[in-house]
């Protein structure tokens, strides 16, 4: 746990690029990832638990997260593949308090190529690797409707704790949103931080990319 006898305010996250042995994490920008995100995230479900609706066109999509970026202040990044140099995700850095050192990921979309692989695993890793080493920062959070499913399962995957649901805690899109909260600690990284390098070592995959061991069990 931090010494907040030395505590100072951090700083905000930043548009930066994070390098990883699958993945890039980079700013999200219109020019660059825009074509390809568009084409990543046209399965309708993606957006079933997001706040807006499904886009149907490019000019749109790429409107929408600049809007969002530039009305919440928000910190969108791109994951991109570096096989193929493809963007395939992204997500945000969002409800930041650099005063308290929390911040949340938030506004995940993964296409069909990223979701459940290491590529996301893998910048999810980057990220909390930039909250907690680089930041500095005491809290990381997840958030997400209390019957997305797959969410909760990627947080505890990740190794966020349960802190509870706040019931009736949005509306969106005309339906009550009870929302799951989950949190990782300062204190609690270095444990998962071994865990993640474990996992993601080319040594824990066979030659057809299948987990020799879960996540799960490394840490």
């Amino acid at each position: 746990m931090t010494d907040l006898k030395t505590w100072t305010p951090r700083k905000s996250p930043e548009p930066v690029t994070l390098e990883g042995r699958y993945v890039r994490v980079e700013p999200l920008s219109a020019a660059r990832h825009g074509e390809d995100l568009f084409e990543a995230t046209r399965e309708k479900e993606l957006w079933r638990y997001l706040p807006d609706d499904y886009i149907e066109d490019r000019r749109s999509f790429e409107a929408w997260f600049e809007e969002l970026r530039d009305r919440f202040n928000f910190v969108f990044y791109g994951i991109v593949n570096k096989e193929n140099n493809r963007a395939e995700g992204l997500f945000a850095l969002m409800e930041t308090r650099p005063s308290n050192g929390v911040t949340e990921i938030g506004v995940v979309i993964w296409g069909p190529e990223l979701s459940r692989t290491r590529k996301a695993t893998e910048a999810v890793y980057l990220t909390m690797r930039y909250v907690f080493e680089t930041l500095g920062y005491r809290r990381l959070e997840w958030k997400c409707d209390n019957r997305n499913e797959p969410s909760k399962h990627s947080a505890m995957r990740f190794g966020f704790t349960y802190e509870g649901t706040f019931r009736q805690h949005m509306v969106v899109k005309g339906e009550n949103r009870d929302t799951a909260w989950y949190s990782i600690v300062d204190s609690e990284w270095p444990r998962l931080r071994k865990g993640f390098d474990a996992w993601l070592d080319p040594a824990n995959f066979t030659a057809d990319g299948k987990q020799k061991r879960r996540l799960e069990d490394m840490r």
